[in-house]
């Protein structure tokens, strides 16, 4: 008697629970840290930099996150180095290959005091992330809450809190990248920026895999 054989299932989404950092500098360097406490990679966090030249660079600390996110995103070049982030309070530590990134944050304003209201089970659904997609756009220029990414993926963004940057350091390759700026222009990472208004957000993001990436082995 033949057994039946179970399909794969159709999608797949993968969820990320942790913070998106992002900040400018007055050399013009851009800088997006993403720290993850949950993710189906265990904890890691990752970096991405945009020069002021628009060159995008990726740091990420295994092959196999660095696969995923340059998979999903764009970058001209990317490295696999230790990536490790010290939160102590309001002060943020971030050591990635010859970057050295310091930041303070401040008090959350209205938006985010708002986004804390919203219950976690409410947050990381897609169909809310989709929901505020419109008023992302409309109150953070650059800012997307849901959108096609690469390999045919698509992504939602579920913000849960928010708070300024209040102060940056930083040095990368021996450069001092200067003091506090907002994000302009915007990063070209992917189908969205982070808020020109330098802060860091609290976030749940889901992943659908592409099509072919969910097809079933064949027998």
């Amino acid at each position: 008697m033949s057994q039946k054989r179970h399909r794969a299932p159709l999608s797949t989404r993968l969820r990320f629970d942790g913070y998106i950092a992002g900040t400018g500098t007055t050399s013009g360097t851009r800088i997006v840290l993403g720290h993850w406490p949950r993710s189906p990679f265990g904890p890691f966090s990752d970096v991405m930099l945009e020069r002021k030249d628009g060159e995008r660079l990726l740091f990420a600390p295994t092959a196999q996150a660095a696969d995923f996110i340059a998979a999903t995103y764009n970058f001209d070049t990317v490295h696999v180095v230790p990536v490790d982030v010290s939160v102590e309070a309001a002060l943020w530590t971030v050591k990635a290959g010859h970057l050295d990134l310091r930041f303070t944050t401040g008090r959350r304003g209205p938006l985010g005091l708002l986004l804390r209201a919203v219950p976690d089970a409410l947050a990381g659904r897609p169909a809310w992330s989709t929901l505020l997609d419109l008023p992302a756009r409309l109150l953070l220029s650059g800012v997307r809450t849901r959108g096609s990414a690469g390999n045919g993926r698509r992504e939602w963004y579920g913000p849960r809190d928010l708070k300024p940057i209040d102060t940056v350091s930083a040095v990368f390759e021996g450069r001092d990248l200067g003091v506090l700026s907002p994000i302009e222009p915007p990063v070209r990472f992917g189908f969205a920026s982070v808020p020109r208004k330098p802060g860091v957000t609290r976030i749940t993001t889901t992943v659908a895999l592409g099509p072919e990436e969910c097809r079933p082995p064949r027998a």
